[in-house]
């Protein structure tokens, strides 16, 4: 039987001359059945429609005959973005689609761009429908009598479900939805007990026989433990998410373990993208090439795509790359000033959105952008999507294709342009990732205790909690599942005393306890908790503005400090001359000077996926079979045959070390083809088995593809091979905790931790802690909470947060597992191989006192090895006739 909101929502689709898709009727039937659950779609599917047309059909299907004029309805959708970008597309589609079906509802945002103004309107009166990200929704569970803003919710999407997942956002996600189902469960209400009127704000209390609820229009009923739940009580909540490869598992960590599994649904789009994927193969390959190597080179090519596309996408890793890409686009190319922009998180907003307002109405021939253009935003006259470089992974680069051809039936365009020539391997890596469908998984987060730290002190500064409420909450949720009581009651400790070892700081003794209950009475606590809520961290940053006015966006403090006046950077596609700094401000005027410094930021350099690297590995064995057929393998011809003539192409079931003497000493080259993150990894533990045998030092340089060891004497490797445990994964943690600066790494990973769960407070709007105090007090209090108090619950997460990320232990694990089994293949050579080369030229980048630049080191190098095919790097004018390179011994 069609519902009356049914016969709505295909009267609006018929209006549209539009087609429910399959998997947006199946959805609709779900959400209408009553099922929480994961929704599964591409990009540029409709899935949004496919969430809030049900949503609006069940609200007509209660209200059947006064839903056009009922009003004042409270909060119904709570609709929860990682990016604020979202929210604006998002904000526009739902309104139209209430305008034109006569609902009287405005749509509204709440996020970090929302005007104070109008966030204390939403305080007074709120819409039926909120767009907010997982920081604003904390932010509205720390406001007093925060119960009463959810008290009519009826669903919460979580949109992007995957990028939220295996990030402490995504905690702070599922912390909250167990707080909105907590509410949900039980309700506000007044309750009578004995001859005493109790105030509850969504508290379980266990109590004798029936009540009824004062405040809340909802049915309370006891539960068998005691425990009150309301009757109505239907809160339902949706995940959207991209294709990863542990989807089951993502709805799981969605929606807690407390969910009823038949009341959850899968809905899998299954609609077959058209997506055009196509390399960019410069016209000769260098058998000796280098990270950044090629890149600009293949501008001509990347303009010929965005001259015949109506609007292009460039798509760089990083937001150095971004800038120095664009001043390219500008230098070579001056007709496209004006309708070309950049897009990247440290511009102003103002700035994004112009560029995004500008996209959408097709004034902009070619946008240069980096992650911040990743996510659902629907740019229609998007046609063509180039990225530059490897994305080190399938599901980012199938993210960054889908911003092309982005609405339901379009053809994706997606090019790749490789910034070194063995990245083309990468480039056929992906395309066949892709045809078979394999993603990378997001693996949850377990134990997150700065989080949790953060979160009860959240809810401290609005209404209070109860331990044992709170704890049996919170244990709902995949992350915490395993969360031991005397953990908890260490938290607690913490946040009241702080703990053993700082009972006698005032400034850590934060929440008081009064009648069980747990509160933030201190006015100057809570806002400084308000002010510091989120788990986003980075360096700190220092705001760009013009003399005469103005923001252009931040810049870390670090690059900034490194700046004299009348220097010339280049930053927000200008060139401007540094003036002078001032309350945590640059300020800057224009330059027409034609060079300057390029800004670099933290977090550059991106480790080859676990899915990416196995794929390349698969390619890589069809190369050395001679059965791959792929663009860029037949270009990568020559580069293959003389590796192979030089030294080896591995197979499967090989395992390549290349050995060479030089001046600098004893050369070892390790190829696992897994990572720049797990080489690191790799290299420090097998250099401190190596010592074992032969006491030495080394130095170690790494990228994707292998790792270099190299040290003064001649190194026992045959010796080394001939142990059985040389690969071995026994001892491995022991093993590493020598072989590396664990404490260091620890300590590092701390500074975040310390950040998030509240320890350091970085500073008011404008006045910002500066970062070197900031470091040292994160590293004084390490430093005595390892000493006096070593089961200090934030430090055992900064020496597992240091395993899990900065070293990939698991996959460390996994490589080492599958090199046991390998034959080793070890070839002594005379001179670097295609696959040396990068690796050692890395080397170089990171030698720091010298006045070489980075290509005359790199040329002094080919001289001293005898290398053939050596050229300049992209620095060289883009598009310019190719120079001459080192050319020695033809032939070779």
């Amino acid at each position: 039987m069609v519902t009356k909101g049914q016969q709505v929502i295909r009267q609006w689709y018929k209006q549209k001359n539009w087609q429910q898709f399959p998997f947006q009727q199946e959805m609709e039937d779900a959400y209408l059945g009553g099922y929480s659950g994961l929704l599964n779609a591409p990009t540029g599917s409709g899935k949004t429609f496919a969430l809030f047309l049900p949503f609006l059909a069940d609200f007509i299907n209660k209200h059947p005959e006064n839903y056009l004029s009922k009003t004042n309805n409270g909060l119904l959708m709570l609709w929860i973005t990682p990016l604020r970008a979202l929210t604006n597309d998002i904000k526009k589609a739902m309104q139209e689609v209430c305008d034109e079906l006569g609902l009287p509802w405005k749509i509204a945002t709440r996020t970090g761009d929302t005007p104070a103004a109008e966030k204390q309107a939403l305080k007074k009166k709120l819409p039926e429908v909120l767009l907010t990200t997982p920081e604003s929704l904390h932010l509205m569970l720390a406001q007093k009598e925060y119960y009463k803003l959810f008290q009519n919710l009826q669903v919460v999407v979580i949109d992007e479900w995957h990028e939220l997942l295996g990030t402490k956002r995504g905690v702070q996600v599922e912390l909250g939805l167990s707080r909105l189902k907590g509410l949900c469960s039980v309700g506000s209400f007044q309750l009578a007990v004995g001859d005493e009127q109790l105030a509850v704000p969504g508290k379980q209390l266990a109590v004798d026989g029936n009540s009824e609820s004062q405040t809340a229009n909802r049915k309370l009923q006891p539960k068998k433990d005691g425990l009150l739940q309301t009757e109505n009580c239907q809160l339902k909540i949706w995940g959207i998410s991209a294709t990863i490869g542990n989807l089951e598992q993502a709805a799981e960590v969605l929606l807690g373990n407390n969910f009823p599994p038949e009341k959850v649904r899968m809905v899998r789009a299954n609609l077959e993208k058209k997506l055009l994927i196509k390399s960019i193969i410069p016209e000769n390959i260098e058998n000796y090439s280098w990270a950044g190597h090629i890149g600009l080179k293949l501008l001509p090519q990347v303009m010929e795509i965005v001259a015949k596309s109506v609007t292009t996408l460039i798509f760089t890793n990083t937001r150095s790359q971004s800038e120095i890409w664009y001043h390219a686009i500008l230098n070579n190319y001056p007709e496209y000033a004006g309708i070309m922009a950049m897009h990247h998180g440290s511009l102003d907003n103002e700035l994004r959105n112009w560029v995004e307002q500008a996209l959408h109405a097709e004034a902009l021939k070619v946008v240069v952008c980096t992650s911040s253009l990743d996510l659902g935003v629907d740019f229609r006259p998007v046609d063509s999507v180039v990225q530059v470089g490897s994305p080190k992974g399938v599901a980012r680069f199938m993210q960054r294709a889908g911003r092309s051809g982005h609405h339901p039936g379009a053809v994706s365009r997606a090019y790749f342009v490789p910034t070194h020539s063995m990245e083309l391997l990468e480039g056929a890596a992906l395309k066949q990732a892709i045809k078979d469908g394999i993603f990378e998984s997001r693996d949850p987060l377990l134990l997150t205790m700065d989080v949790l730290i953060q979160y009860m002190v959240t809810l401290a500064v609005s209404d209070g909690f109860t331990a044992n409420e709170l704890f049996e909450e919170v244990k709902t949720t995949f992350a915490f599942a395993d969360l031991k009581r005397n953990e908890f009651n260490q938290l607690l400790e913490f946040i009241t005393t702080g703990g053993k070892t700082l009972a006698q700081y005032d400034e850590f003794l934060k929440v008081e306890v009064e009648n069980g209950l747990f509160k933030v009475n201190n006015r100057r606590v809570a806002m400084r908790h308000r002010l510091s809520i989120g788990t986003i961290t980075s360096e700190l940053s220092i705001r760009v503005s013009w003399l005469s006015g103005g923001s252009l966006g931040t810049i870390e403090e670090s690059f900034i400090s490194r700046l004299r006046p009348g220097n010339t950077f280049w930053f927000a596609g200008r060139s401007l001359e540094f003036v002078r700094i001032k309350e945590m401000t640059a300020y800057v005027k224009k330059s027409n000077a034609k060079k300057g410094m390029i800004p670099s930021w933290a977090g550059g350099r991106m480790p080859l996926s676990s899915q990416l690297s196995a794929m390349f590995r698969v390619k890589l064995d069809e190369v050395a079979h001679g059965t791959a057929n792929d663009e860029e393998v037949v270009a990568l011809q020559p580069l293959f045959e003389l590796q192979s003539r030089l030294s080896h192409l591995p197979q499967s079931h090989e395992f390549l070390i290349e050995s060479f003497k030089s001046q600098q000493g004893h050369h070892l080259l390790f190829y696992p083809f897994e990572g720049r993150l797990v080489h690191e990894g790799m290299a420090s533990l097998l250099a401190y088995r190596i010592s074992k045998i032969k006491p030495a030092s080394f130095s170690i340089a790494m990228n994707d593809y292998g790792f270099e060891l190299l040290a003064d004497e001649d190194i026992p490797i045959e010796e080394a091979l001939e142990d059985a445990s040389f690969f071995s994964i026994d001892s491995l943690l022991e093993d590493i905790q020598h072989s590396l600066n664990a404490n260091e790494m620890a300590r590092r990973r701390f500074r975040d931790i310390a950040h998030i769960g509240g320890l350091v407070f970085t500073g008011y709007p404008g006045q910002p802690v500066k970062n070197k105090h900031l470091q040292a007090s994160t590293s004084l209090l390490f430093e005595v909470f390892s000493e006096y108090e070593p089961d200090n619950l934030l430090v055992r997460q900064a020496y597992n947060e240091a395993l899990a990320f900065q070293l990939e232990e698991f996959r460390l694990r996994m490589a080492l597992q599958r090199i046991i089994k390998q034959n080793i293949i070890l070839k002594t050579i005379e001179r670097p191989t295609p696959f040396a080369f990068p690796i050692m030229v890395d080397s170089l980048g990171r030698e720091r006192l010298t006045t070489e630049t980075l290509e005359e080191r790199i040329a002094k190098m080919a001289r001293q090895y005898d290398v053939d095919e050596v050229l300049p790097s992209e620095k060289s004018k883009a598009g310019s006739p190719r120079k001459p390179g080192i050319r020695r011994k033809k032939g070779f």
